[in-house]
């Protein structure tokens, strides 16, 4: 069976901007090493430059990266990772921990993405996923980098139950970053081509205050949404 595929990246350009966003690629670092045990075999779907799976790497992690995007998928080559160009490369229950970070939003039939990831997941592997949140956000930006959606709390939740995982956290993150992108919606271009200046700025000066506000707002809104699910069966 040919496991749903994840497109070529179309915004190649803001992607590279995102590599400048030190405290936000930092917090996603920490999020998913929050979670990988030091003998987890890890994969990392949807790795993109390789921002999260680089340093993993080299803390002596046993990741590997599914990237369809093939000059992408060179540069993670280059940086002397494993990389696979789609799922079907990976055995099944084979994983001990899967993250996907800023990918399910760009897949048509995500529900079928995350029943194939949870299918790579060994019995008490575990799933992160994040994703943009709340589909009021979506602007011109989302439209440049082939969003499809952005989410809701209780869409993700039922999607990974669907798919036979076990919820174990869910939350929004970055509140204001919610603020920021309906800033962005009302007064911002129409390329959807991120101000790197800008970028730069809010992730220096707002990022880490909006981390703090997060144990109080992350429950009712934020900018991107986080889960966790477990495979139990």
């Amino acid at each position: 069976m040919t496991e749903p595929p994840i497109s070529a990246y179309l915004g190649v350009d803001n992607l590279e901007i995102m590599d400048e966003a030190i405290n936000y690629n930092a917090f996603l670092l920490a999020l998913v090493t929050a979670r990988a045990r030091s003998d987890d075999i890890i994969l990392d779907f949807g790795a993109g430059t390789g921002s999260l799976a680089r340093p993993l790497a080299a803390q002596g992690c046993r990741v590997s990266c599914v990237e369809p995007d093939p000059d992408l998928r060179l540069r993670l080559v280059r940086a002397g990772l494993a990389v696979h160009a789609g799922l079907d490369e990976i055995q099944p229950e084979s994983i001990d921990f899967i993250y996907t970070v800023n990918v399910l939003e760009h897949i048509h039939d995500d529900n079928a993405t995350i029943a194939a990831l949870r299918a790579r997941l060994k019995i008490g592997g575990r799933l992160l996923i994040y994703v943009p949140a709340f589909p009021l956000l979506y602007t011109s930006m989302d439209r440049k980098v082939g969003h499809v959606r952005r989410y809701r709390h209780g869409q993700l939740r039922e999607g990974l139950r669907a798919a036979g995982l076990q919820v174990e956290h869910i939350s929004y993150r970055d509140c204001l970053g919610f603020f920021a992108a309906l800033v962005f919606k009302l007064i911002g271009n129409d390329s959807g081509t991120l101000n790197r200046r800008a970028l730069v700025a809010y992730d220096r000066y707002v990022f880490p205050l909006s981390q703090r506000l997060d144990r109080w707002g992350g429950m009712w809104f934020g900018k991107n949404l986080l889960v966790v699910g477990r495979r139990h069966i």
